[in-house]
């Protein structure tokens, strides 16, 4: 492999106008494609196999044009102190609201008069006008959700405060300025790491045009395959990550390779044949977590992890012909100044190192490592074991409006209720009875048998008279543990016929249902990957420690954001107003980025220790190799990752802040505790026999030359200027 992408990238090299036309002609396709496509309604969601989804497609088959599925909202009014929600004039104000909702948009199907379906509170302070929509959340327009606010504005006044809630008011969160700020975050550490702007501009300007073409492919291609608008969204978030890494090793390499004496295009062939090569696997690690995502059995998150697919195999593309192109026309400005003059003071010494006798930050920590290996394992894991402690009291689930920011309208309208009703009103049970109305009966009277519910309303029969839906208030709040109970308490009492759904009952699906698919994901991510490092490092103990690694600072991970989402720990610095169950998507979620991102600072550092060791460098050596050019890299690129994923943290939506402060903790866990002192330790106590594999194991693994071995008849016939590998066995005698 490393011939044909050292071929591949001297290629590029040379013809660089040709390539960089052809990327952009691709840019411009895919542009042209996503602006010229029909408007794509938002991805219906389902959860195949699960109660609450046959309860929704019977309520579709007995109900026609029920729209069972279809979004809702509550518009809650409450009356100033001294007045009731009874009196002439705030009944005058709520009856003219109902009118303008049943006028403000034709994807209404109901609006329930709160004086008709008894929706005012006891003490008659509080009432609520219930709608439903015919589409699900996903397929509003904005504007039915804007004619929806305009109503609420206009019945403000005369010291009425209303408040809208339902999920009819979902839509894209914001994430203010922090997304930006890493962005800026991340071309300050380029400009660091490589000290020269156009060195530091290639990884920006290759991840955006990468992402560019992933993400306007899957809007041009959105209304065919019913693509929803959180496709793009992870698209964007895993392109722009695996993008800048990508093009930050092979740049990393192309100026390390210039240092030892070699002619560009040489140096842009070697950079694609050696660091090319890592950049590959490290992508199929990527392609291979957000493709096993299919593995959940959930169309939606389905279609989400083949489409960032798509963009990673984009960015690898990038990576190993657009990058060596770019570096082609970057001539010799992708070094810094300093380099430049201390490449000119030891111009005509081929093997001259400026740097040499002066050992840098990674060389120096690999040494420290080395010497007591056994005291930085056991720091390393005892700490990420402690903080994983908390992860042990994982409750999953789905946060409702109860955990939003108290300036949302959501919020305020959840609270609203809650004061009003109870907070049970705030996610409603709907049970679907398979048969007569004595079935129906028999299903009210065995629910009310059982604890937890505040009020369940008598049965509403369909038309034939075969079915019947029947509404539960549980006592508590939609997210909470008892409202879980509740759920199985009546599916547990009752028979095969009766079938309870609704959002809360939903959510409780869906969380249950990630739960049973993270084993076997895991399995099978962890287990595909461990075969492809098996292949790449041709040892079995080093994947079997990379994996071990990445479950550590995942689950370590995990217990930090419980600590945090679910305990309230440190919440008030985060900006968490009220802890809940962590996200049901977060585990399956974390391990699939988590995972690429780790695999890629895996090869990226333990490729560089394997092409010392078969080149002749002792293990000690080889880890003081890998860390002396690889150290600087992967810091770079795991700071530039935690700053885009802290970004997320300012966002007003608890479930983006959760994912932003879970990816950001988990690679600042991996990369600099794991690969960074970890990994050096392990192998460090291994010796030669981490690089151990059995004789009839090499046998059947292909060669797929990582390390460049098959380069080194360009350096017998004198392709290029020296190796360097002399100076890497004098770092240190171990």
């Amino acid at each position: 492999m490393a011939t044909f992408l050292y071929k591949l990238g001297r290629s590029a090299f040379r013809r660089r106008r040709l390539v960089a036309l052809l990327w952009v002609a691709l840019l411009a396709l895919a542009g042209v494609g996503a602006a010229t496509a029909p408007a794509a309604t938002s991805s219906s969601f389902s959860i195949p196999g699960t109660e609450a989804q046959r309860a929704f497609d019977l309520l579709e088959q007995r109900f026609p044009g029920g729209s069972a599925d279809g979004a809702t909202a509550r518009v809650v009014f409450k009356a100033p102190a001294g007045q009731s929600m009874k009196d002439p004039a705030n009944k005058a104000k709520v009856e003219k609201t109902v009118a303008a909702l049943k006028s403000g948009s034709e994807q209404i199907a109901q609006v329930t008069d709160p004086y008709t379906a008894q929706a005012i509170s006891r003490d008659g302070s509080t009432a609520y006008v219930s709608v439903a929509y015919k589409v699900n959340a996903m397929e509003l327009t904005d504007a039915s959700r804007d004619a929806l606010k305009e109503t609420g504005r206009a019945a403000q006044g005369q010291g009425l405060t209303v408040e809208i809630g339902g999920d009819a008011l979902q839509s894209m969160p914001e994430t203010g300025a922090g997304e930006i700020v890493g962005v800026i975050i991340a071309g300050l550490v380029l400009v660091i790491t490589f000290g020269s702007l156009v060195a530091a501009g290639l990884p920006l300007l290759t991840a955006i045009i990468g992402v560019g073409i992933g993400v306007s492919t899957i809007t041009a291609l959105a209304s065919v395959l019913d693509l929803g608008s959180t496709t793009s969204t992870l698209a964007m978030m895993i392109g722009l990550a695996v993008g800048i890494d990508y093009a930050l090793f092979i740049v990393s390499r192309y100026r390390a390779e210039l240092a030892e004496g070699r002619e560009k295009e040489e140096a842009a062939g070697r950079a694609a044949g050696t660091a090319g090569s890592a950049v590959v696997f490290a992508g199929l690690t990527v392609v291979i977590a957000l493709v096993g995502l299919a593995v959940v059995n959930i169309p939606m998150l389905t279609k989400m992890g083949f489409a960032a697919a798509g963009t990673v195999v984009i960015a690898v593309l990038i990576a190993l012909t657009l990058i060596p192109a770019l570096l082609g026309f970057a001539g010799d400005k992708v070094v810094g100044r300093k380099q430049r003059k201390a490449a000119g003071e030891n111009a005509g010494a081929p093997n001259a190192d400026p740097k040499k006798g002066k050992p840098n930050a990674g060389t120096r920590w690999a040494r420290f490592v080395i010497r007591r290996p056994l005291m930085v394992l056991l720091v390393g894991v005892l700490g990420l074991g402690a903080i994983a402690v908390p992860a042990a009291s994982l409750e999953m689930g789905l946060p409702d409006d109860g955990v939003k920011p108290t300036s949302a309208t959501e919020r305020r309208a959840y609270d609203l209720l809650s004061d009003g009703f109870g907070p049970g009103f705030n996610g409603p049970l709907l049970v679907v009875v398979d048969g007569d109305r004595s079935a129906a009966d028999k299903t009210v009277s065995t629910i009310k048998g059982l604890e937890g519910w505040a009020a369940v309303t008598p049965p509403t029969p369909n038309k034939a008279g075969d079915t019947a839906m029947i509404t539960v208030i549980p006592k508590d709040r939609p997210s909470s543990v008892a409202t879980e109970n509740l759920v199985h308490d009546i599916r547990g009492a009752t028979g095969d016929d009766v079938l309870v759904t609704g959002a809360t009952a939903m959510n409780i699906d869906f969380s249950q249902k990630m739960n049973d698919a993270l084993l076997p994901y895991l399995a099978l991510v962890v287990g595909l990957a461990f075969l492809l490092l098996m292949v790449v490092f041709r040892s079995v103990l080093v994947p079997l420690k990379a994996a071990l690694g990445f479950l550590l600072s995942v689950v370590a991970a995990l217990g930090a954001v419980v600590a945090v989402f679910q305990w309230g720990w440190l919440g008030s610095l985060f900006g968490v107003e009220q802890t809940g169950p962590i996200m049901s998507m977060m585990p399956i979620f974390m391990v699939g980025v988590v995972f690429g991102l780790a695999m890629d600072y895996e090869v990226f550092l333990v490729t560089r220790m394997r092409e010392a060791y078969v080149h002749g460098a002792r293990p000690g050596e080889a880890i003081v190799t890998g860390f002396r050019h690889g150290a600087r890299v992967v810091t770079a690129a795991a700071v530039i990752m935690i700053a885009v994923f802290s970004g997320f943290i300012g966002s007003s939506e608890q479930m983006v802040k959760m994912i932003g402060f879970g990816l950001a903790v988990a690679v600042l866990f991996d990369a600099f505790v794991v690969r960074m002192a970890i990994v050096p330790a392990v192998l460090a106590l291994l010796g030669h026999k981490a690089w151990w594999l059995p004789k009839w194991l090499g046998r059947v693994l292909p060669n797929v030359d990582v390390e460049g071995e098959g380069l080194a008849a360009h350096d017998a016939r004198g392709d290029g200027r020296g190796t360097g590998r002399d100076e890497d066995r004098e770092l240190v005698s171990l």
